[in-house]
């Protein structure tokens, strides 16, 4: 589905923009594409710039409490400079890098909740207008779907998916916000956590997979999370399994307590606690969303958005 905008800084007449995002999921670190279709209005404008924002939606945690909006994080020029004729029609083909810490919106086709779009903004005359917004869907890296999918074998069950602003200390982690995956425990470790949430921070070597575990207390202690950060490859083909099983000893037989490195989401993500059957994590990321469901989400959520910035200018 696409957003079909009039530029509304330059009123009535004014020329339209369409963004067609190529057939997706896309990765993180590889190519997006697509290409921008204009189309002229009453009269002969000058196309100075077009950009793409990458927007996504955050969480933002305060004293009050947990609000969530809008961040645009990486901008990309990828045409101007020409004229656009009265009623003419210019296509602009674009080929751009994601980052590598884009978060991921789906596993295995099914939503996780999570909601980024691309915006595109015509500078047209000496004024810039955001015309045009599409929803972007992002698959994970190789490792990450294999780390997933062994959680998935381990037991491990999808409860929520969400992006929190902040930064977790200690690790390279880029972008001003970090996407948090909360697994529920199998019976095997439900004794000793509650949850455990999994970040990944992917750069061109590898990448860093950071561990939660909300920790249950015992008789004479009381809970309190347990953090580790893991490197690995991309091209890593371990037993993911055993590694877990590893990292999952290591977090709960970690005694003193840590501080807490970064913001921590509090409430529940988009899907309820599912659990995940034999075939892994598949069975339980759909929380009843639907990518129709999405795309209004995003339409809505971003069109407010947008509006909330033409208020404050």
């Amino acid at each position: 589905m696409v957003f079909k905008r009039l530029l509304g800084s330059l009123g009535v007449g004014g020329p339209t923009v369409d963004t067609v995002l190529d057939p997706g999921p896309f990765r993180p670190g590889t190519a997006l594409t697509g290409q921008v279709h204009l189309e002229g209005g009453s009269t002969a404008f000058d196309i100075e710039h077009i950009t793409l924002e990458l927007v996504a939606r955050v969480e933002v945690e305060h004293e009050e409490g947990e609000s969530q909006g809008g961040l645009a994080f990486e901008r990309f020029t990828v045409g101007g400079g020409f004229r656009l004729a009265e009623g003419g029609r210019h296509s602009v083909p674009f080929s751009v890098v994601l980052p590598w810490e884009t978060p991921m919106t789906e596993l295995y086709g099914q939503q996780l909740g999570i909601v980024l779009g691309v915006r595109t903004e015509l500078s047209v005359a000496g004024a810039r207008d955001k015309g045009d917004l599409d929803p972007l869907a992002v698959g994970p890296l190789p490792v990450q779907e294999a780390i997933l999918e062994a959680f998935g074998q381990l037991g491990f069950g999808f409860a929520s998916a969400d992006l929190e602003y902040g930064h977790i200390g200690g690790t390279g982690q880029q972008l001003p916000f970090y996407q948090e995956i909360e697994l529920t425990p199998p019976p095997r470790y439900a004794d000793r956590m509650r949850e455990i949430e999994v970040t990944f921070l992917a750069h061109p070597g590898g990448m860093e997979i950071v561990l939660e575990a909300d920790k249950r207390g015992g008789p004479f202690s009381g809970g309190h999370d347990a953090l580790t950060t893991i490197t690995v490859g991309h091209d890593d083909s371990r037993d993911w399994n055993a590694e877990i099983d590893e990292w999952m000893r290591r977090l709960t037989e970690q005694r003193a307590s840590h501080a807490h490195a970064h913001h921590h989401g509090s409430g529940p993500g988009a899907g309820a606690a599912l659990a995940a059957g034999a075939a892994g994590l598949a069975v339980g990321v759909a929380g009843g969303m639907v990518a129709a469901e999405v795309v209004d989400e995003i339409g809505d959520f971003f069109e407010g958005d947008e509006e909330d910035e033409e208020d404050e200018g």
